[in-house]
């Protein structure tokens, strides 16, 4: 892990000391946003319109930020409509990478072997972390956004007009609970089993361990009556939760010392975690072999020797029976 000043790379951990050992997430950088028209969208310029094979994403299967856009492309049937570039699951000294490997697809858009010379590509000086996932515009030969949360909505509905598969996953009547559940799963959950697995100190990681899990007891309450989180239709939401679930028991419980209780512990939230593995175009995004290896392997500051765990077991393909939730 490492960060670029001025254009220049320096493999520098996460200054936890500045923080009193908290792991503190800094904002993307690149804000701007593919619309029907081309107009602005909420943050950054104009001029990126939808069109087919003008974009291109950079991720890593094993980043839940990424897998978050990974799982709206295929919703959404834009695999024809993006391109996509996979890089290598351990990330050390330069970062991520495009070392062969199984998985990984290459830089064919800047033929760059390291990730962060795209963000150079875009931006001579940039300064700043190199994360993914990127999406790249091919025409304008620059970085439109690099944070997760705004690339999924982009994909929802900037391709609607050209052929992208029909569904709402940011329905405007349920915008509200949507941005307002979404709030409280990134800071405790998605957000927060990083607080705990990069915490430096015990008070920093016992601040965080605690809304966790308070908020996966919520969840569990929340999802025993409903199918999805906001009832009967899958939405964003749903999809921003998954990527963390499906990585918790394999890493999380044991890299990031989020120990109390693993998913499998849940009946409700184990059984939606395959709910929506099992749902058509979700399970192909799903690499452990990726997922594993990057954290076991990548963070020596955590696991000094890299290895890999075998287990845990896990079965996604087991029936659910979620279905009895949804109202006739």
């Amino acid at each position: 892990m490492g960060l670029l000043v001025d254009g220049v790379w320096q493999d520098v951990w996460y200054d936890t000391a500045a923080s009193g050992g908290r792991f503190v997430r800094k904002d993307a950088a690149f804000r701007s946003f593919v619309t029907m028209d081309g107009r602005p969208g909420p943050s950054g310029r104009g001029g990126f319109g939808a069109e087919a094979g003008r974009y291109h994403l950079y991720v890593s299967l094993a980043c839940p930020w990424a897998h978050r856009t990974l799982i709206m492309r295929a919703l959404k049937g834009l695999e024809n409509f993006i391109s996509v570039s996979v890089v290598h699951w351990l990330m050390r000294e330069q970062g991520w990478t495009f070392a062969g490997g199984p998985g990984v697809v290459t830089d064919d858009i800047n033929h760059a072997q390291l990730l962060h010379q795209v963000y150079t590509a875009a931006d001579p000086r940039y300064s700043g972390r190199v994360t993914v996932p990127v999406l790249w515009d091919k025409a304008q030969r620059t970085i439109v956004n690099n944070e997760s949360s705004e690339i999924i909505r982009m994909l929802n509905s900037a391709f609607d007009g050209i052929g992208a598969k029909p569904g709402d996953y940011y329905p405007e009547a349920l915008r509200s609970e949507i941005d307002a559940i979404n709030a409280r799963i990134y800071d405790t959950l998605n957000n927060g089993v990083y607080k705990c697995g990069f915490a430096t100190t015990q008070a920093a990681y016992e601040e965080a361990i605690g809304p966790l899990f308070a908020t996966l007891e919520w969840l569990e309450q929340r999802l025993s009556t409903r199918r999805f989180l906001l009832g009967d239709a899958m939405t964003e939401a749903d999809i921003r939760l998954f990527t963390t679930l499906i990585r918790f028991d394999a890493v999380y419980v044991g890299h990031f010392k989020c120990n109390i209780r693993r998913i499998a512990d849940y009946p409700h939230l184990s059984a939606y975690t395959r709910d929506l593995y099992q749902w058509p175009g979700i399970a192909a995004t799903v690499n452990f072999q990726h997922i594993k290896g990057h954290y076991y392997e990548s963070h020596r500051t955590i696991n000094p020797t890299g290895i890999v765990p075998v287990g845990p077991e896990q079965d996604f393909t087991a029936p659910h029976g979620r279905e009895r939730l949804a109202k006739s």
